[in-house]
């Protein structure tokens, strides 16, 4: 087994319907606060101009570019930490990496074959997630009858697809996608069943941070799941996972600075 340190991906809502409470759509606040993320411990900036959250309405590709260009462009010019767009749709994709992003986080798992294209053309990191369904629909009562391998094949199935098209095999990342489309024992077997996809042989992402199955779990308000996060975040840790996306940055930061040294090692596929 080898030493692999954890990289942690610290989340910009640019927007004013972010389900964890911290969205902003002023570009200097969003630009400074990304800047404390990074004296924080953040290794990735990841700047959403739509909200993800259940039945959540979608926003115009216009109305997100004016949301993320401008924090996009700021931070590039500010720091050399690699900023990601979140986003599911290929022009603000584009217009970000114009900007100055070195990763595309896409919650459709590059659906969309014009996603496909930017990234293929950009030459970016991609993060290629699963999700049942859209924002709109995806927690109405989701089912599988096994769902690590149904994300397994979802997921194998998109990268064939976009290697297929030209994206760049070392430039892929994938998230199994806790929240988008799962009820509370999915998320769980998920997060126990890392390795497996440590396996297919691409860096894991993962984003407990806030999530819905930890308020179910500590009957808590999104504000006051702190202690569910970093226990997600501890055992995704030691399961594989090598990038955690939250929202409090210096707390898991320090929790995984420790948790890592203690471990001293973490499992290896």
């Amino acid at each position: 087994m080898t030493h692999r340190p954890i990289r942690i991906m610290g989340i910009l809502n640019a927007t004013p319907d972010s389900f964890s409470g911290d969205g902003a759509t002023d570009t200097e606040i969003l630009i400074e606060r990304g800047l404390q993320m990074i004296e924080d411990g953040a290794d990735i900036l990841d700047v959403g101009g739509e909200s993800s959250r259940p039945f959540a309405a979608p926003v115009s590709p216009e109305e997100e570019q004016k949301r993320v260009l401008p924090v996009i462009r700021g931070l590039s010019k500010r720091t050399a930490v690699p900023v990601s767009v979140d986003t599911r749709n290929w022009q603000v994709a584009q217009a970000a990496v114009d900007q100055g992003a070195r990763m595309v986080n896409d919650i459709t798992g590059l659906h969309d074959p014009d996603m496909i294209r930017v990234v293929a053309g950009s030459n970016v990191d991609v993060v290629v997630m699963h999700m049942r369904g859209t924002p709109v629909t995806m927690q109405v009562d989701p089912r599988y009858e096994d769902v690590i391998a149904e994300i397994i094949s979802f997921l194998n199935a998109r990268i064939e697809q976009a290697v297929r098209s030209g994206v760049i095999k070392d430039r892929i990342i994938i998230d199994p996608g806790l929240g988008f489309g799962k009820k509370l024992d999915h998320n769980i077997s998920i997060i126990r069943h890392l390795d497996r996809f440590r396996s297919m042989g691409y860096p894991v992402l993962v984003g407990p941070s806030r999530k819905s199955f930890i308020g179910e779990i500590l009957n808590l308000p999104v504000h006051d799941r702190l202690e569910g996060t970093l226990a997600a975040v501890g055992v995704c840790m030691f399961f594989g996972a090598d990038i955690i996306r939250v929202h409090d940055v210096k707390a898991v930061a320090r929790y995984a600075k420790m948790l890592d040294r203690l471990m001293i090692i973490r499992p290896a596929v």
